[in-house]
């Protein structure tokens, strides 16, 4: 099996796992789940990063991308492609 996680719209495989059991905590009135430091040296997080899961077919997807914030991104990428005359435009005033 491998790990495979998605950061700004890209898939990456970077290490080979076995298996890795997570263990579910209970902290506070929620439940957390412990992550081995391998994997989170390969998703480059550390304690007190946001991860967002997604739904992704056959499961489910753990990324620390935020995907509101790229859809965002990708708009206003367009406009600036698009709209370079109305930004310079704009700039002067």
């Amino acid at each position: 099996m491998h790990l495979i996680f998605s950061y700004n719209n890209r898939y990456y495989t970077t290490i080979e796992l076995v298996m890795v059991a997570l263990k579910l905590r209970k902290v506070g009135h929620s439940v957390g789940v412990l992550f081995p430091r391998d994997v989170l040296t390969a998703m480059k997080v550390n304690e007190g990063d946001t991860l967002y899961l997604t739904e992704a077919p056959g499961g489910y997807r753990l990324t620390p991308y935020d995907p509101e914030f790229e859809q965002q991104m990708s708009i206003a990428r367009e406009i600036m492609n698009s709209g370079r005359n109305m930004l310079r435009e704009l700039a002067e005033k």
